[in-house]
């Protein structure tokens, strides 16, 4: 469950604290190579769905450093209108709590759900109908952490502390509930690994059992 972003306080410092886990470091580039680098990542389709609402959550940290705070009022307001016009005209809820590294890409538009303390790698790719979020109302901040080159396929669902490891692939439909090692592929319900990535991008399957 998923409350909506003008529904959240704010904080001054937006995502997770997982032990063992460096949050991407994107502070340090300027705004305009962090924009290039999400367009050249999005095959420079300006007007894509997902490219425009990681632009609003990007926009939306960034807003969250203007002090003293009277003056972040009206970027708060453009923040939330633009959040709210994301989330109805492309089912895309993604909060600017979320932390994003650089170089992210939302395949496709529609069904896209990420918990606002999720953490997310380099280089990662979502596609539609995803769900990364909690397994419980009570542990409202144990959500994923995905590292870096984590391709996560339609329809999965990531849930709880989850630690998604380097260049691992999680299977279209797939419900994660525990940690997936570094470059394995994992599918089913729930998931379980089921093969390596190769060098190059192919996998190697293992059978089924």
């Amino acid at each position: 469950m998923n409350p909506s972003a003008a529904d959240q306080p704010e904080i001054d410092h937006p995502g997770a604290d997982h032990p063992g886990v460096t949050p991407p470091d994107t502070a340090r580039l300027g705004v305009l190579r962090r924009y290039r680098e999400d367009l050249a990542a999005n095959n420079g389709e300006r007007f894509r769905p997902g490219l425009i609402a990681i632009h609003v959550a990007r926009f939306g940290r960034w807003r969250m450093g203007i002090r003293p705070k009277p003056l972040r009022v009206p970027f708060s307001l453009l923040y939330r209108v633009l959040y709210n016009f994301v989330h109805f005209f492309a089912s895309i809820h993604l909060p600017y709590s979320v932390t994003i590294g650089r170089r992210f890409t939302l395949e496709h538009s529609g069904g896209i759900t990420i918990h606002g303390a999720v953490v997310i790698g380099d280089d990662c790719i979502v596609r539609q109908c995803c769900t990364l979020g909690i397994r419980r109302m009570e542990r409202l901040h144990d959500a994923p952490v995905l590292g870096n080159g984590v391709i996560v396929g339609a329809g999965a669902k990531v849930l709880g502390r989850v630690h998604l490891g380097d260049g691992c692939q999680i299977g279209a439909n797939a419900v994660v509930l525990d940690d997936v090692p570094a470059g394995a592929i994992a599918a089913g319900v729930p998931a379980r690994v089921v093969g390596r990535v190769r060098e190059g991008g192919g996998a190697e399957q293992r059978e089924m059992k």
